[in-house]
């Protein structure tokens, strides 16, 4: 389901962004999109939206990746930088391989990992080659 179709304010009627879709988005209407990869291969669906409270950024979108029914599916967070906005199919892009996706660290549903530790978060931008926060200007 696209975040089109979870808009049930009818936020994205009045599009006023000088960019390809929203310059804002909900939270809520991302849960649920499609993640594919540039070779039109299905990566998974958000499932959560990991925001850090320190910045108020978004640092993570948690995908979920095979399994089914949730039976199986290994949940992956995914740098929120990582992932590029398609507005023609209105889905999200990662640049991996689909077998890159099956090795990635990843936990299931009763396991979480502890993601404000500064270790993991440099094991998760290591493997996907991001950085955190790469647009942010030091003062």
């Amino acid at each position: 389901m696209s975040y089109e179709d979870r808009d049930t304010y009818g936020m994205y009627s009045n599009e006023a962004s000088d960019g390809p879709g929203p310059g804002l988005m909900g939270a809520d209407t991302l849960l649920g999109n499609d993640v594919y990869n540039e070779q039109d291969e299905d990566l998974g669906d958000i499932k959560e939206i990991m925001l850090d409270m320190k910045t108020g950024r978004v640092s993570y979108a948690v995908l979920s990746f095979g399994g089914f029914l949730g039976v199986g599916e290994k949940l992956f967070a995914v740098p929120w930088s990582a992932l590029t906005l398609d507005t023609v199919k209105k889905r999200f892009i990662l640049k991996v391989a689909k077998d890159r996706i099956k090795d990635a660290p990843g936990f299931d549903s009763d396991h979480w990992p502890d993601m404000a530790s500064t270790a993991w978060a440099d094991e998760i931008h290591s493997y996907y080659g991001t950085q955190p926060y790469p647009n942010e200007q030091v003062l």
